[in-house]
């Protein structure tokens, strides 16, 4: 027999076609659910975690789970993004609560199939990931991944030439590591590094020396080792039309996010028009670069990210109509 906790899920939670033996709906502390069930005999616990009271403060699922047994305790999530994070998520694996699920069949699944650990491996990671990039951060390293939202828009290249402008200040202390792929090996440059997605949070890691590290993410979909993203778009209308048909919804995902043109011949209106319709801001647009030279917009691009203090006493502040927008 099983027993349900809900609150803002009870509609769902009342079509399950299983026994239940008792049930309870409201808002309640962690400890009067334990005082409650703690000594009643139950086969599962269907907890809609919105019954539980703080419950983004996940100590406060911490002393349900503890105190009962994890292992009966299916863990209803509402979807929001604050519990639908991995970050978060993490958390509940870390604390013991393998069965967590934000949908009614999950539900159904998980009372008849109990996770066990090597089920949500993979999410625990995320901690570790979260580790590293606030020990870099302390450490005065910028680990800055670029990820290409229309087809072939440049991010290798690109971080090729921000390497080599960022080496100008930095020196040997600027890495580049490309993921699942091996392209950059073929710049010839020292400090690049090829790894797979596994292997992300350990590369970086042993990197202690490192000033700037730049990840060409590829299609590798986790960014959470990154301090920082950004989103590279190759506005020509052939790259445009293939993304908008392959997904119409990107721009709205994209919402707040840090995104450049680049390879772009669009002019300052042209970028008004193409903000406009994207309902989404540039913060620069590249034209297309000789990457055998010393480009004064990569130097620019450079302090408008806030990649540091970059040697660019040669370099000019956009002008004209195809140079770099400074937009925030």
């Amino acid at each position: 027999m099983n027993v349900i906790v809900a609150n803002q899920r009870s509609d769902e939670l009342s079509t399950l076609d299983v026994d239940i033996i008792k049930s309870i709906t409201g808002s309640f502390d962690a400890t009067e659910i334990v005082s409650i069930f703690n000594n009643f005999y139950f086969n599962k616990m269907i907890l809609d975690v919105t019954a539980v009271k703080n419950y983004l403060m996940t100590e406060n699922i911490e002393k349900v789970v503890t105190s009962l047994d994890p292992n009966k305790v299916i863990l209803f999530l509402p979807k929001i993004p604050e519990v639908s994070s991995q970050k978060f998520l993490s958390k509940l694996v870390k604390m013991g609560a393998y069965n967590f699920t934000n949908n009614i069949e999950g539900v159904k699944y998980l009372i008849n199939h109990t996770n066990t650990h090597e089920d949500v491996a993979q999410v625990e990671q995320v901690q570790e990931l979260t580790e590293v990039v606030e020990q870099k951060v302390k450490s005065g390293c910028r680990v800055v991944g670029i990820r290409n939202i229309t087809d072939h828009a440049g991010a290798t290249t690109l971080i090729y030439m921000l390497k080599k402008e960022l080496e100008r200040s930095y020196g040997d202390t600027v890495y580049a590591i490309e993921v699942n792929r091996h392209d950059l090996q073929y710049f010839n440059v020292k400090n690049t590094i090829t790894t797979n997605k596994e292997a992300l949070v350990s590369t970086i890691n042993k990197l202690t020396d490192a000033s700037v590290i730049l990840v060409d993410l590829n299609d590798c979909t986790d960014d959470s080792s990154c301090g920082d993203v950004l989103y590279l778009i190759e506005p020509s209308s052939i790259r445009l039309n293939k993304l908008m048909r392959t997904n119409q919804n990107i721009f709205n995902e994209l919402k707040g996010k840090k995104i450049i043109l680049n390879k772009s011949l669009l002019n300052n209106r042209d970028i008004s028009d193409f903000e406009y319709e994207a309902h989404t801001k540039v913060i620069y647009n590249v034209p297309p670069l000789d990457e055998r030279k010393k480009n004064a917009e990569i130097a620019n691009l450079i302090g408008t990210v806030g990649l540091g203090n970059v040697n660019n006493t040669n370099s000019k502040k956009s002008e004209g109509k195809i140079l770099g927008l400074f937009r925030f």
